[in-house]
């Protein structure tokens, strides 16, 4: 049986231990991952929560403005939404 944990995945699709944010130390939610709530520190969960959604693919507005600030590309988001931008 293997010791590693699975990933989390946070918001924005990207898995947590992956993001800038939580392998810098500086992600207010440490080990429990990015989920949709108020967020002084991810405008990306921020809106997520606004918007009712549990993650950014799920909303009717991907991909948006707040999806360019990263840390996935935004050429990505537009990929798997299935659009050309």
């Amino acid at each position: 049986m293997s010791s590693e944990q699975p990933f989390k995945v946070g918001v924005c699709g990207i898995a947590c231990q992956l993001c800038p944010r939580m392998v810098q130390g500086k992600c207010p939610n440490d080990e429990a991952g990015c989920r949709p709530r108020q967020n002084r520190m991810c405008q990306i969960a921020t809106c997520a929560y606004e918007k009712g959604v549990s993650h950014c693919f799920a909303c009717h507005d991907f991909p948006c403005e707040t999806t360019k600030l990263g840390p996935i590309s935004y050429g990505y988001c537009c990929y798997i939404s299935g659009m050309e931008c």
